[in-house]
């Protein structure tokens, strides 16, 4: 049943979403939607291709997610040998996946009045064709890492094109760090409104906590998705070997799962770290998450390449410093009272960072680390950013 508002319906559509599949993905973006909730009405059409789906070509979900109105279509991957054809046949699919998404949002919500896209660029495509034909304004939020330099994975004649179209007749960019946004500039990416919004914490479940530790070893958390081109998680396995054969008053809890996972366990279990020095405690979500986030003395992250990765957010709400490397935009959130930045691959840095920060734990001040993330990410800071970026977009769009 459609809803009597006056509140106007911005319409998600996001490349990334929690599924079926996996609970992950694109959890950030989801919270960007809840934070702007009370402030506007906010649908979600989510479509994934899907290899397990033979019975028929489209496998529709409706439902009512915390708020907002969400539709997932899980479309048929095609079995196609031939690559090219099998491409073709699905981004048919995903296409006629939109379509059918948008008349249902219409029939039980309203036509959207905005569309808010994350993740180019073939959603940005489909969002720039409903402009042309509804004269719904689009915007864009851009997580990925891939327009910048460290990565380089920013390729491709027609995908370029394509991406400076849609990006050019957006009626707002909004980037989660600044350095986001000076490599998307840089690569020709050009707007007139660029609007730097990061994502969501959820401060009142990540908060700090009383620690109720079964030793006195100080606590060390990493958490991330185990891509170890990424993470460099076997980097930080070789430097937790060498500060355990320094000194024994530490232990590092891996939380996550991944690609690399079990070959990183291995590696742990080659090292003799695992079950003394290092523990692998698999995925965790939510409170659960969020308890064991508050428990740590701090965090570390050895990345190659990040944007900004939530995680970072999370431990600053719970009051947690973090030894991060100096990659994407966390710098723009890093200082002496928030933790340590160091340089990618350089082993004899970080392990220098850990020992500096075991020792000296006692000068960070979980109250002011808390109240950085409270100030920059809470939901109603970031709600309002949004909000305030959609009602000016409305009213240049009467």
């Amino acid at each position: 049943m459609k809803k009597k508002t006056t509140r106007f319906h911005v319409l998600y559509l996001p490349r990334w979403y929690p599924n079926r599949y996996d609970p992950m993905p694109g959890l950030f973006i989801e919270r960007h939607g809840l934070s702007v909730l009370p402030h506007c009405d906010v649908s979600v059409l989510y479509v994934h291709s899907d290899d397990k789906l033979k019975d028929k070509k489209y496998d529709i979900i409706e439902s009512d997610e915390n708020g907002m109105f969400t539709v997932k279509i899980y479309f048929q991957k095609s079995g196609i040998a031939f690559r090219p054809l099998a491409n073709l046949v699905n981004s048919i699919r995903f296409f006629k996946s939109h379509q059918k998404g948008f008349r249902i949002i219409r029939k039980k919500v309203r036509r959207a009045d905005l569309l808010h896209v994350h993740v180019l660029t073939r959603l940005g495509i489909i969002a720039w064709l409903n402009k042309i034909r509804h004269g719904t304004p689009y915007l864009i939020t851009e997580h990925w890492t891939r327009y910048l330099p460290s990565t380089d994975t920013y390729h491709g004649f027609f995908r370029k094109l394509a991406t400076q179209w849609v990006v050019k007749r957006a009626s707002a960019i909004l980037p989660v760090t600044a350095n986001l946004r000076d490599a998307m500039i840089n690569n020709n990416l050009k707007n007139d409104n660029y609007v730097v919004i990061p994502n969501v914490v959820d401060v009142e479940m990540f908060s700090p906590k009383t620690r109720k530790r079964k030793n006195d070893k100080k606590q060390i958390l990493h958490l991330s998705c185990f891509a170890d081109v990424q993470k460099n998680i076997s980097g930080i396995l070789r430097v937790l070997k060498r500060l355990s054969e320094k000194r024994q008053d530490f232990e590092c809890v891996m939380v996550g799962d991944g690609v690399d996972f079990e070959i990183l366990k291995n590696y742990s279990d080659q090292l003799d770290l695992t079950g003394k020095f290092v523990h692998f405690y698999g995925l965790k979500e939510n409170q659960e998450l969020a308890n064991i986030m508050a428990e740590a003395d701090f965090m570390i992250m050895f990345s190659n390449h990040e944007n900004l990765p939530v995680v970072i957010l999370e431990s600053y709400a719970c009051g947690v410093p973090v030894i991060s490397t100096r990659v994407g935009g966390i710098h723009e959130h890093m200082n002496d009272d928030l933790g340590k930045l160091t340089t990618p691959k350089d082993e004899d840095e970080f392990l220098e960072a850990i020992e500096n920060m075991l020792d000296h734990l006692d000068e960070y001040d979980k109250n002011k680390i808390r109240k950085y993330a409270v100030d920059h990410f809470s939901n109603e800071v970031i709600g309002r950013s949004l909000y305030k970026v959609y009602s000016e977009i409305l009213n240049q769009n009467p």
